[in-house]
């Protein structure tokens, strides 16, 4: 079985003290230049290997950063991630990265599981079905950041980092008024979630504004990451016959538009589609999708950034008032929803 080599060796070996190989490694300029040439020289012919865990656990901290999402299949998600790995990397953090795949029961474990694993702080996407917060109290009471991104607490005194959703769903809602459109239906996900419900209100605000009347009865509410489900909400809100939809998730907007184009309708002649998410596959679809662009690389480094000041603040320990950091974001005009521009006479 091979052995480990540990300090303790390299001290034997250069006839020094342990204590002495130690500041060596370390660079401690207690230790003399020579010598602490000498102690890596042999450290790395003996193939010693140093011990991060150990050194952190002296130190009180891991250098490890506990990333907690919703679901991980998702191209929103994966921009996210990137954004956090390049912060964290430049920062010589590591991640720890888990999932609760829309699963409360699991996000609270996994938050016990970060917890036992002494990470320095938490990145934070909540599920659709968390209802409330009282499983990262061990954080907060051990005064350990949480920032919480995209999905985040309604009410609770945290750091958050999101886009405008409500801005957003009425942009959406109105660039689709402007294009002739008075039956707009909604698929959306479950509006106990803020970014559901923001860009709901936000699609109603606008209804409201252009003197639409808001019909439930053109609202379907479904899980937008699953094809079954997203095919029999278009199909139920065929039946009220509407002129456009707008999407709350550029996968769900895909499927949409491939039912429309079965059953014979086109895209945006007769109905058209506005999505939500910039997800590469509105890029790659016929006709290309309108959407919003959510920017989650962007949201990722914000959210990594916001962290790591936590973590590097001397008032860490003190109470303090959180903040929620806006990211900007925009639409994007493709020509799935521009309906006046293909419907207009030639002659005119």
């Amino acid at each position: 079985m091979h052995k480990e080599i540990t300090i303790y060796d390299i001290a034997k070996k250069l006839g020094i003290s342990a204590t002495t190989v130690s500041r060596g490694l370390n660079d401690n300029p207690l230790i003399n230049k020579k010598t602490r040439e000498k102690i890596h020289q042999t450290a790395k012919e003996l193939g010693y290997r140093h011990n991060t865990i150990a050194s952190n656990l002296r130190k009180r901290h891991s250098k490890t950063i506990g990333i907690l999402l919703h679901e991980v299949n998702s191209y929103f998600v994966t921009a996210v991630l990137a954004g956090i790995e390049k912060v964290a990397t430049a920062e010589q953090y590591d991640l720890l990265i888990t999932h609760a795949g829309e699963d409360s029961i699991r996000e609270i474990a996994n938050t016990k599981n970060l917890l036992n694993k002494r990470v320095d702080g938490v990145i934070v996407s909540l599920t659709l079905s968390t209802r409330d917060i009282a499983h990262f109290n061990p954080f907060f009471e051990r005064n350990i950041p949480v920032v919480f991104f995209d999905r985040v607490p309604g009410d609770a005194n945290c750091s958050k980092v999101v886009i405008d959703n409500f801005k957003c769903g009425e942009l959406a809602t109105k660039h689709l008024i402007e294009q002739g459109c008075k039956k707009i239906a909604h698929i959306t996900a479950d509006l106990t979630r803020n970014v559901y419900n923001d860009r709901f209100e936000g699609y109603k605000k606008a209804l409201e504004e252009h003197h639409i009347k808001f019909n439930k009865k053109l609202l379907q509410i479904c899980n937008v990451s699953n094809k079954e489900e997203t095919i029999a909400a278009v199909d139920k809100l065929l039946g009220q016959k509407p002129d456009a939809f707008f999407i709350t998730n550029d996968f769900a907007a895909a499927v949409c538009i491939d039912v429309l184009h079965k059953k014979g309708l086109r895209v945006p002649e007769d109905i058209a589609v506005f999505g939500f998410n910039n997800d590469l596959i509105g890029d790659l679809i016929t006709p290309r999708l309108s959407t919003i662009d959510y920017p989650g690389k962007q949201m990722g480094e914000v959210a990594a950034h916001e962290l790591i000041k936590q973590l590097k603040s001397v008032d860490r320990h003190k109470k303090t008032s959180f903040k929620s950091i806006v990211i900007p974001s925009k639409m994007i005009i493709r020509e799935s929803s521009l309906k006046k521009e293909k419907n207009k006479n030639p002659l005119e």
